[in-house]
């Protein structure tokens, strides 16, 4: 596996090291040895897979509050997605700030997702197909969420929402839950 580092320290994409021959290829899509080399969790609680029928489709921005963060390794096996994540650590020099990556089919490509970031994404094609790895087991009385649209976090989805779902379209704005989404993100020594 190749590891890139983002501009927000600890999300990587990381990009498949493949071995080729006649058959096709052969790559390691995860290894335990190789993510604690770089200083990620390399646990996996969950798997999970979601489907999505129209181009333009958004789901996000979500995340889960400590002691119940999670990490996610997300991948798009078929069709292609715009995955945006932003940095929900207050004590991050890039609090806020985000990262948008090109996951689908062609590159193959996963995004690494350390604990305590928002993420969401947006289908490129009909017909696309996600994976996502979750380090934490999904808790829904730790759920959170914000406006894929919060104007104050400024994430440039590459077309107009074609479907949100009910749930999707009711998480707060920003400005309505910052001081609380500082004092739950916050590490406690």
């Amino acid at each position: 596996m190749i590891f890139t580092e983002t501009k927000l320290k600890g999300a990587f994409i990381i990009d498949l090291e493949r071995r080729e021959d006649a058959r096709g290829f052969f790559a390691r899509a995860f290894c335990q040895n190789e993510f604690k080399a770089h200083g990620l969790k390399p646990i996996i609680a969950q798997a999970n897979i979601a489907s999505t029928l129209k181009k333009g489709t958004v789901r996000g921005m979500h995340f889960q509050f400590p002691p119940a963060a999670e990490t996610k390794l997300v991948r798009c096996t078929r069709g292609g997605i715009l995955d945006i994540i932003v940095d929900l650590r207050p004590e991050s020099a890039t609090f806020l700030e985000s990262v948008a990556v090109e996951l689908n089919e062609e590159n193959q490509r996963a995004l690494y997702i350390p604990e305590r970031f928002a993420h969401g994404y947006q289908t490129l094609r009909d017909n696309t197909d996600t994976t996502y790895q979750a380090g934490e087991f999904y808790t829904p009385e730790a759920e959170g969420g914000l406006m894929y649209n919060d104007p104050r976090l400024g994430l440039d989805w590459p077309m107009p929402a074609t479907v949100v779902s009910e749930k999707d379209q009711k998480f707060p704005l920003l400005e309505q839950v910052e001081g609380e989404l500082r004092r739950k993100m916050a590490v406690v020594a």
